[in-house]
């Protein structure tokens, strides 16, 4: 095909050779083709969609709620706890601490140790979150839901400058960001992958980090959730005046609506259970274990009376709020798990989940945009942009809630 052809040209010239060479035979609608058509019109596609998320939903928060309340809790903290307080050596020393945190405590994830809290936020709390989010996930991507999601939302995408496609990395990142920021090689042209790198990191919380906040904080999980989807508009369409480079079409495959093989699931599910256990485990009683470390020589006092004016100032939080901010560079459901062990308002508590949300991926994700921005061959031209968008998303975003809180009479 001649490549100085003009795209409108490209397309007629497709047209013609398509009916010079392929056959067409009429065939009587499936029922299942009956259902993949509604699923991506309009009328009926959207709400069929927020049926679907409703239903996630739902379902998310029941099985994370009856794992860990009902088998998860009782197991930490009537078992668990009680024995490694009494069998563990070192009492009163700053190894003790770390690894077990306050000797006194009757609960797991009030003792705050490596061993005591770390492991119930790992495997209590994030762990059935995971199972039954990759679950959900995993049914939508193998029953071919996915694709005509893409084709829905197409719309709404293309006017922050990205096709609906987009939708994928964006539905993988609410399992992790890692494999959601890698998922964005399948994009086409630099800008649309450097955008949807930068808007995943900032913007979506992983699955770790939603079962955190639906055990933790349930009555604001929702809301904070559309605040954040709506600084991901928002900033990408700012981000697509401000990006140079050009948005390709994409042409999306769409698969019959099939039923999901209950093999392929359970390997899904391993896989990725087994990959949060082997990565995300270890960040997460590292990051318990660097809190306590700050807390034991006196820096985390430095660093809260250092960052004081700008949290009380600009984002109208407490300086205890910082362990968490230093929980966050490690795992962000840490962090929301750290937020829960401060006295704080209803507003102030919404105002943290959201700072932590925005003002740095985990530790995984940076390595992610640093592997992804190589690939691309402009590794300080994506870690660059994504460090400016991402103080900027901090300081106006977050800024704005403050700013609304203070408007409404909540602040």
């Amino acid at each position: 095909m001649d490549s100085q052809l003009d795209p409108a040209a490209r397309w007629d010239l497709v047209d013609e050779i398509a009916n010079q060479t392929v056959e067409y035979e009429t065939a009587e609608a499936s029922v299942a083709d009956e259902i993949g058509q509604l699923m991506v019109s309009p009328w009926t596609g959207f709400p069929f969609a927020i049926a679907v998320l409703y239903g996630m939903w739902g379902f998310f928060g029941a099985v994370a709620g009856f794992f860990t309340d009902g088998y998860f809790v009782p197991l930490f903290d009537q078992y668990w706890l009680p024995w490694l307080q009494e069998a563990f050596p070192f009492e009163g020393t700053w190894v003790y601490f770390i690894f077990v945190g306050d000797p006194a405590a009757t609960n797991s994830f009030e003792a705050f140790g490596m061993l005591t809290s770390g492991l119930f936020v790992a495997v209590g709390v994030v762990v059935p979150a995971l199972l039954a989010l990759y679950f959900i996930l995993s049914v939508l991507e193998d029953s071919g839901y996915i694709p005509r999601l893409a084709v829905l939302l197409d719309t709404f995408f293309h006017r922050i400058g990205l096709h609906g496609f987009a939708v994928v990395p964006m539905v993988l990142s609410f399992g992790c960001n890692v494999p959601g920021v890698e998922a964005t090689r399948s994009l086409e042209g630099e800008k649309q992958r450097f955008m949807m790198m930068t808007l995943l990191s900032v913007f979506i919380p992983c699955g770790a980090q939603l079962g955190v906040m639906l055990s933790l904080i349930p009555q604001y999980t929702g809301f904070i959730l559309l605040y954040l989807i709506a600084g991901f508009f928002v900033f990408g369409a700012a981000l697509n005046r401000v990006v140079s480079g050009s948005t390709p079409e994409f042409i999306v495959d769409i698969p019959p609506l099939r039923w999901p093989r209950p093999r392929q699931l359970g390997q899904k599910l391993t896989m990725r259970t087994r990959g949060f256990l082997t990565t995300g485990l270890p960040f997460v009683l590292v990051g318990v274990g660097v809190i306590n470390v700050l807390y034991v020589t006196d820096l985390m006092s430095a660093i809260a009376m250092a960052v004081q004016p700008v949290l009380t100032g600009w984002f109208g939080v407490p300086a205890d709020t910082v362990p968490a901010l230093v929980a966050g560079f490690m795992r962000k459901d840490l962090a929301v798990a750290q937020l829960s062990a401060i006295a704080l308002t209803p507003y102030e508590t919404v105002m943290s989940v959201i700072m932590i949300s925005i003002y740095f991926p985990c530790v995984a994700t940076f390595v992610m945009l640093i592997k992804e921005g190589r690939n691309s061959g402009g590794i300080t031209r994506v870690l660059l942009g994504s460090l400016a968008t991402l103080i900027a998303a901090l300081f106006v975003w977050g800024g704005l809630f403050h700013l609304l809180g203070i408007v409404m009479g909540v602040a």
